[in-house]
């Protein structure tokens, strides 16, 4: 990762702050992007004790303009640039008949339209590089989780675009994967949306039974040396997948039990 460029979106907290400092420490220049410049500052400030060369860029994926300005801004700076990592995301908690559909309009623009707005941009520096575009995506972008229609549709969609991409620069040099983590403890569940669009606020989950942002972004470092297709976290996810596969009919009484066991679940 020496001197690699590597823009990393929604990092200044979670999953994407930590991507952000195992890549860094990994030798990489690091941009990091966010909605919020408190956040953004402090998140800039870590990677500087940490001696992580990084540029702090304010940004809201969900806006077209923003992502031109972060990837020009980027190679502005640096040059050039080598990675680009999809992360910012946003989930939601609510059953699709309690929902406010404006609730599905921001989920898809933050997780889809957010990455397919930062790869048009960073796509022609990509492939000068021959580097790679990176998502950040979900066991619900493989199987449809109850309570979360708008996420799981995001993620699908996010699945779809990423893959149709891999395949047309199949033959350039450039390298696309899809990063599937578990459950991870992060402030994704806490700033989920209910079906007003309120934020949840409390995680259903007990965040000390599952993967760190730490081991999470590890994992994601290692694959990206290998210019691994997908990468899928956990036994429960890797199970999740496979079952789904072979027998759909099981895996949606299997899905439907385990989502109502969480904490005030709506299902």
């Amino acid at each position: 990762m020496k001197d690699k460029v590597v823009l990393i979106t929604g990092s200044t907290s979670g999953i994407g702050k930590a991507l952000a400092k195992s890549f860094g420490q990994a030798g990489a220049q690091v941009v990091i992007t966010g909605r919020n410049s408190a956040n953004l500052e402090a998140t800039a400030e870590e990677l500087n004790q940490l001696h992580i060369r990084n540029l702090a860029i304010l940004a809201d994926v969900s806006k077209e303009a923003d992502c031109a300005r972060m990837v020009a801004e980027t190679v502005a700076a640096f040059g050039k640039l080598d990675i680009l990592i999809n992360n910012a995301g946003i989930s939601m908690r609510a059953l699709f008949r309690d929902l406010d559909l404006e609730v599905i309009r921001k989920v898809m623009d933050i997780n889809f339209y957010g990455t397919v707005y930062a790869t048009k941009f960073a796509l022609p520096h990509i492939l000068k590089t021959k580097g790679s575009i990176i998502g950040i995506s979900s066991i619900a972008g493989y199987r449809g989780l109850p309570g979360r229609t708008g996420y799981s549709a995001s993620k699908f969609a996010m699945h779809g675009f990423l893959e149709t991409l891999r395949t047309e620069v199949l033959n350039q040099g450039v390298h696309v994967m899809i990063a599937c983590p578990g459950f991870t403890a992060s402030n994704i569940r806490n700033s989920a949306l209910t079906a007003s669009g309120q934020v949840q606020g409390e995680s259903p989950l007990d965040e000390g039974k599952i993967m760190s942002a730490e081991e999470v972004a590890d994992i994601i470092l290692k694959a990206t040396y290998k210019r691994k297709r997908d990468v899928v976290m956990t036994a429960q996810g890797k199970l999740t997948v496979f079952i789904n596969k072979w027998l759909p009919g099981l895996t949606d009484k299997l899905v439907l039990n385990h989502f109502k066991k969480e904490k005030d679940s709506p299902v």
